[in-house]
């Protein structure tokens, strides 16, 4: 999937109080993350989002626009947010999936369960994935690391030649591959 483009889709989401139409095209000429997740009312998932929830602003800051989305409608997203503290903070998109068509196209969908893995893709402003991370069904992501994750891949799309090693955090010394660094880290 990474270095691949995101396949055509259109859906319904939940934004703001709102029902508002998105396709692939809304995801073209910006950052953006789609953040899979089983389904609304449950337990790990109500912890992922409202953390993610909580770094919003920052991704916005950064360029990034967030996906949350499952199997679930636009219509239950909406009962959720309207139900729960937690979920009533998220501003992204909650993006009905009941057909499964997004879904399938990230390779995420629990066969013979309609459900969508904990799944993360960053995907980059020309639609291509950069990074992923799919966890099993009781692990639970970090947003904080998430942050990373984009900042090294906006770094990287931005140094052409220089990479992010381990740990790397914004402002710290990058690497730039070459003959000369072989063996000599």
């Amino acid at each position: 999937m990474i270095n691949t483009e995101i396949k055509p889709f259109s859906a319904t989401a939940y934004k703001e109080g709102k029902f508002v139409d998105i396709t692939e095209k809304d995801v073209l000429g910006k950052w953006a993350v789609f953040f899979f997740y089983p389904a609304d009312f449950t337990f790990v998932c109500p912890t992922e989002l409202g953390d993610l929830a909580d770094h919003y602003a920052d991704l916005q800051s950064r360029g990034v626009e967030v996906f949350s989305v499952s199997t679930d409608t636009h219509f239950t997203h909406k009962a959720w947010h309207d139900s729960s503290d937690t979920i009533g903070k998220i501003n992204y998109f909650m993006v009905g999936d009941q057909t499964g068509n997004i879904t399938n196209n990230f390779n995420v969908m629990r066969e013979g369960q309609g459900l969508a893995d904990r799944a993360t893709f960053l995907i980059d402003p020309q639609g291509v994935i950069q990074a992923m991370e799919i966890t099993a069904e009781g692990i639970g992501r970090e947003a904080e690391d998430l942050m990373r994750k984009v900042k090294a891949a906006q770094y990287v799309a931005a140094h052409p030649g220089e990479v992010c090693p381990a740990k790397w955090k914004e402002g710290e010394a990058t690497l730039t591959p070459s003959l000369d660094l072989v063996g000599k880290i």
